[in-house]
Order: structure tokens, then C-alpha cells, then sequence
């Protein structure tokens, strides 16, 4: 990661932060009123090079369990206002926290699960060259709506022509892309379905 995109992050972020501060404590209430506790949904993501980091985002499920004690499916547990949380991106609100500390970026692919690292293709894998981001050239051009391939194929484009200019493009745009809430799920998906690799 360049020095001058390091300090562009840190500045964005800490003025983000102090406007978003207001913002940041009203979801807070509102999690803990539709949701309870945690407010927080922490998990374990790779990051750089695939080592991995705990990212943070607001709650935006319940933990409502079928009769064999096990957690329903995410479609079955994702409340409406967790939908309207996810369709606004303010649950990702919290991972300005994960580019204060290093671990994440404004700009770059999505940090997904774990899981999925032993399924990526060499080329697939270049999307951890760099440091996830909270929105990136595959959430401009489609979101979740896009297959894996072509998913994959935008965050390793990303990679190969990142640039100061192009960051700027992405930031410039996400706002209405989130605005217009396209791309949020797949059909018959709380996001997207699992990446299973190639088969």
C-alpha cells in the first residue's frame, strides 16, 4: 500500500468519522431496539496477502434458531430492518473503524469469508494484492448482483490499474449507487450465494 493512499484513507476516515459520529450512535440505538445485543457483527475476514482480521459491521440479523438448535438461514433471520441496513450500506459503517487500524481501505475488493481462499483460482487469489475496502470497482458495476466470475474479474482488474484517480472515481460514485439501491442481493439471497469454487 502507497504512503500517499494510506494517508488519503486516514484523512477521509477520521473526518468520516467525526461527521458520521451522530449517525453512528442513532444505528447503534436502533440495532439494540429491533435487534438487542451485540450491536456489533464481528467476524473474521483475510485481508492483505489473506491473513486475516476481524471486521466489523452493525447487526443486522436475529439469532432465531429451528428446532434442532442450529441458526435459521440468513433469509430466514435477516429483519426488515436489517434489509434496510444493508440496502443503505450503513451496516458497514463500523469498518471505518478496520481502516483506521490498517486493516482494511476506503477503496478495494471486498473482504469475503475465510472459506472461500482454498477455492480461489491463482488468479482469483490476486484480489488479496492489496487491502479489502469498504466499496470497490465490483460495487460500482453491479454489487452483489454480479456472478463470481465476473465479481473476481473486476476486483483483479481493481488490482492491476489501481491508482490514486481511479480510488477517487469509485468514492465519487458509490454514493449513488447506494442511493439507487441496485445490486444489493441475488434473487432468492440474503446477499449472494456461497462461492463454491470452480467445479
Amino acid at each position: 500500500m502507497s504512503v500517499s493512499k494510506r494517508i488519503f484513507d486516514l484523512l477521509v476516515t477520521i473526518l468520516g468519522l467525526v461527521i458520521t459520529l451522530p449517525l453512528l450512535f442513532i444505528v447503534s440505538l436502533l440495532v439494540w431496539i429491533f435487534l438487542g445485543t451485540p450491536i456489533l457483527f464481528l467476524q473474521k475476514r483475510p485481508g492483505f496477502k489473506g491473513r486475516p482480521f476481524t471486521t466489523l459491521k452493525f447487526r443486522t440479523m436475529t439469532e432465531r434458531k429451528g428446532s434442532d438448535g442450529k441458526l435459521l438461514p440468513d433469509s430466514e433471520r435477516l429483519t426488515s430492518f436489517g434489509r434496510f441496513l444493508r440496502s443503505t450500506s450503513l451496516d458497514d459503517l463500523p469498518q471505518l473503524w478496520n481502516v483506521l487500524t490498517g486493516e482494511m481501505s476506503l477503496v478495494g475488493p471486498r473482504p469475503l469469508l475465510m472459506g472461500y481462499l482454498d477455492r480461489y483460482t491463482p488468479e482469483q487469489m490476486r484480489r488479496h494484492d492489496v487491502l479489502p475496502g469498504i466499496t470497490g470497482w465490483a460495487q460500482i458495476h453491479g454489487r452483489n448482483i454480479l456472478d463470481w466470475d465476473e465479481k473476481f474479474r473486476l476486483d483483479v482488474w481493481y488490482v492491476d490499474h489501481r491508482s490514486f484517480w481511479l480510488d477517487l472515481k469509485i468514492l465519487f460514485l458509490t454514493p449513488w449507487k447506494v442511493f439507487k439501491r441496485e445490486g444489493i442481493s441475488q434473487p432468492g439471497q440474503a446477499t449472494a450465494e456461497e462461492f463454491k469454487g470452480r467445479k
